[in-house]
């Protein structure tokens, strides 16, 4: 024998996700997870079902409004058919009353839409931490009990650079977002009501995070104007 640990098996995946954009973006995020693996995308609950008869899957990555019905009912029917998969909801749905009976059902993370890419990579990483720390047997006592239970803690959302606010940094997304063509930080200013400048950091701030993209515009004299397009994979995990 080596005397090497054995590699943990990768974590199966199936992304569920009506909007097609986005069940692309999910498995794209997911692939790049070390430790996970997708073994399917589909857009439906029955195309859930039929993936789940015949392949093994230990996380669903479950949107809950598709077209044949609630994710969290199809959760509930998982718990009561003795399915051992895992569910991370992924949705814009903020009732808390829909939160809490995730909670129930035993999701074991709730992912706001939208979302980056690190977003995602640190549910995953948690509730990987979690899966292990429940594969190691009988717990020694109650700290092993809570160390277990936190890791599926996310941390704190990292604060906004100084200057920055949720409210306009939300106005700007949607301005983004319905802009097909991108926008100037002087488009996004006077859209948004606020001066080019702080339009431009928070367009910036767009950047940095993943979930925008810039490019400079050509055809006019002097400088290209630089153009800030919302990127496909965060603009499709908008929508429930």
């Amino acid at each position: 024998m080596s005397g090497r640990d054995p590699v943990a098996p990768a974590v199966r995946v199936l992304v569920v996700e009506d909007d097609p954009v986005a069940a692309d973006a999910h498995a794209l995020y997911v692939g790049r997870v070390p430790g996970f693996t997708v073994v399917g995308t589909v857009h439906s609950l029955a195309g859930a079902t039929r993936v789940l008869d015949r392949t093994p899957v230990d996380l669903l990555l479950l949107d809950l409004t598709l077209p044949d019905g609630h994710g969290l009912r199809f959760a509930r029917k998982l718990r009561a058919s003795g399915h051992p998969a895992d569910v991370i909801a992924v949705t814009s749905a903020r009732d808390l009353a829909v939160v809490r009976e995730s909670v129930s059902l035993g999701v074991v993370q709730y992912v706001l839409k939208p979302f980056a890419f690190p977003t995602l990579r640190e549910r995953l990483l948690r509730y990987a931490e979690f899966r292990a720390a429940a594969a190691a047997g009988e717990a020694a006592g109650q700290e092993d009990v809570d160390r277990a239970l936190a890791a599926l803690r996310a941390p704190h959302p990292a604060a906004l650079p100084k200057g920055l606010s949720a409210p306009t940094l939300d106005r700007v997304c949607a301005l983004l977002r319905a802009a097909g063509e991108g926008l100037t930080a002087a488009g996004a200013a006077e859209a948004a009501g606020i001066s080019r400048i702080t339009a431009r950091r928070y367009l910036e701030h767009l950047v940095d995070t993943g979930r925008a993209a810039r490019a400079p515009r050509y055809g006019q004299v002097g400088r290209p104007e630089l153009t800030y397009r919302w990127l496909a994979a965060a603009g499709s995990v908008s929508n429930v």
